[in-house]
């Protein structure tokens, strides 16, 4: 059995996406293909914003947007306590503060009161300057965009929306990526809609930025690669990742999204009564990047975990320690938040196998190894 069964979806398209590979091969155009364009305009329409800007991967669309806002030292950057490492990496990488707020319990997204508190004790403080909040669609979710949006406007801040694992997501009828600021994604394998390799994009509808943005992901070029006008990186999506995203791009609307929301819609009916499962609120639809559910402890959480593996089911931990408990941030000051949710939920949180491939058979056995271990049929 497949975490996210990446094996099955290339059975699936295994026609197209060797015949869209074959072109690329065929015309040897492996830098700045015309499929580069093709799905950006594709992927700009999808979400509903005039530009889409691809680049290397999902951490380097970060950096590039913080960089379009000329944030670095002596300004903080907001971010959610329980996310994966780059979505605060990226503020320290240019030079900025991360300071990180507590999330929800129900939705594993930022906790807007938190949010609130932190921006407020920075502000007090006067040493950084609040400058932006990423925040961060989680699992498949999005944020309360309603709520950030308020408070990013209430304290004059960008929202730098990171919708890598929300990509496919809606909130009261706008697809995730749009609600940023600017937004951006990445195309890491196992993501709602990944490459083969690693990618990334940006999204906006500021032309000034996405222009700069295309500026510095090619070395800061000009009028060409050799006329260098900023400083920039190395920072380009490659033609056959292109190729490979458009493939999975139509499959992913044409019936992957779907697919993978009735895979949780059953788990979270029948786990319901064993498990704290995850809450899609009315007016969201998620992509479901992962299904995480919470166990009591972390005593019944690892005796889970060790259960389905021993059963040949295997699961993930999303994640198993706080941002503030990396090491490299243990001095990051927490102004006041004990981030205590984040902390419980992650001795608590497994995630199990979710994906529009998932068999009928391989479910029926994951439920039912879950309800055993945890009693609920006893």
């Amino acid at each position: 059995m497949q975490f996210r069964d990446l094996k099955s979806q290339y059975r699936a398209l295994k026609e197209e996406m060797d015949a869209a590979i074959e072109v690329v091969l065929d015309s040897s155009d492996y830098i700045a293909g015309d499929q580069i364009d093709e799905l950006e305009r594709d992927l700009a329409d999808y979400i509903g914003v005039r530009n889409c800007v691809s680049c290397g991967n999902g951490t380097d669309a970060l950096v590039l947007a913080l960089k379009a806002w000329g944030v670095g030292s002596g300004d903080a950057v907001f971010a959610p306590d329980h996310t994966f490492f780059s979505s605060a990496e990226s503020a320290a990488f240019v030079g900025a503060t991360p300071v990180f707020a507590d999330v929800s319990e129900d939705t594993f997204t930022i906790d807007p009161e938190s949010l609130t508190r932190v921006i407020e004790a920075v502000a007090l403080e006067g040493k950084l300057k609040p400058r932006a909040i990423v925040v961060v669609d989680l699992f498949g979710l999005p944020a309360d965009y309603e709520r950030i949006r308020e408070i990013a406007d209430r304290y004059g801040l960008y929202i730098l929306e990171d919708c890598a694992q929300g990509f496919g997501g809606v909130y009261h009828g706008k697809q995730a990526g749009s609600f940023g600021d600017i937004s951006t994604t990445s195309f890491f394998p196992a993501k709602p809609l990944g490459c083969y390799g690693d990618g990334g994009a940006v999204f906006t509808d500021n032309d000034e930025w996405a222009a700069l943005i295309r500026s510095m992901r090619v070395h800061g070029k000009g009028s060409s690669k050799y006329d260098n006008v900023r400083i920039g990186m190395n920072s380009r999506l490659d033609t056959i990742q292109a190729a490979v995203l458009q493939v999975k791009l139509k499959a992913f609307q044409e019936y992957e999204l779907e697919d993978v929301n009735k895979v949780a819609a059953r788990y979270t009916e029948v786990l319901r009564d064993c498990v704290k499962v995850p809450l899609v609120p009315e007016g969201y639809y998620s992509s479901w990047a992962s299904y995480n559910i919470l166990l009591k402890d972390e005593a019944q959480r690892d005796a889970v975990r060790v259960y389905l593996q021993e059963n040949g089911v295997p699961t993930m931990i999303y994640y198993p320690k706080g941002l503030h408990q990396q090491k490299v941030f243990e001095e990051v000051c927490r102004y006041g938040e004990s981030l205590a949710v984040t902390t419980d939920i992650c001795k608590r949180t497994l995630a199990i196998p979710v994906s529009p491939y998932l068999s009928g058979e391989d479910q029926d056995r994951i439920i039912r190894l879950i309800r055993e271990k945890t009693g609920a049929d006893a």
